[in-house]
């Protein structure tokens, strides 16, 4: 085939990527740049070191609760190491069992990065490096709380993060079927437990009953 003859293919035949005067495909160094466009990149899983690094730099900047917002914006948004869908769903199980949602929720996301060996790593993480400053800070607090400043530092950092929870809860709300079941269970699930103040135990229980057995019914 003569270069003008490939020039000829590419200007004319660059979407059926055949060449109907030689009824033979157009080279493949003709189109380098739409060869894998249609393929998206997935990040690489991370290493140990970098999830601990990962849930260790969460856990000590997240002051005052707020950190499934963290780790949403972390895991999600930003790395990409897995979808909203699949956030979400470890967000309802670790609400679900029993336990520090936290800590149930780093568990769920190390092993489904990593196996057990990141539920190990995710776990070790969240929870060590927080206590241990927390020990440490324990013996200086008393000194500490006489300035007024302290309790302002603390306020401020409670009012982020009930922005960020807020966050998440507007995340999680939007992920919701907008169908009459499951907003009504939602907003049943609220009145129970924020207006009524209904045991959570026994408000999960029921609410996460009804929920699969609707899932059950749509699904079969």
């Amino acid at each position: 085939m003569t270069r003008w003859h490939q020039a000829w293919c590419w200007q004319f035949h660059v979407d059926s990527g055949l060449c109907v005067s030689c009824h033979s495909p157009t080279q493949r160094w003709l189109r380098p740049e739409t060869s894998n466009m249609s393929k998206p990149e997935t990040p690489p899983a991370p290493s140990c070191s970098q999830l601990f690094w990962v849930f260790t730099r969460i856990a000590l900047t997240s002051f005052g609760g707020g950190v499934s917002g963290w780790l949403l914006r972390e895991f999600v948004q930003n790395r990409k190491w897995m979808t909203q869908e699949e956030f979400l769903n470890g967000l309802s199980i670790s609400q679900a069992l029993p336990g520090v949602n936290v800590k149930n929720m780093a568990v769920w996301i190390g092993y489904r990065l990593l196996g057990w060996r990141g539920a190990i790593v995710g776990f070790v993480g969240i929870i060590v490096p927080p206590a241990i400053i927390i020990v440490l800070l324990g013996t200086i607090f008393s000194s500490l709380s006489r300035y007024a400043l302290t309790h302002v530092a603390l306020t401020g950092a409670a009012a982020a993060a009930v922005g960020l929870s807020l966050s998440m809860g507007i995340t999680a709300a939007r992920a919701v079927p907008r169908k009459a079941v499951p907003i009504a269970i939602m907003a049943g699930t609220f009145i129970a437990v924020a207006l009524l103040h209904w045991p959570l135990f026994w408000v999960v229980l029921a609410a996460g009953l009804v929920s699969v057995a609707y899932a059950y019914a749509r699904a079969s």
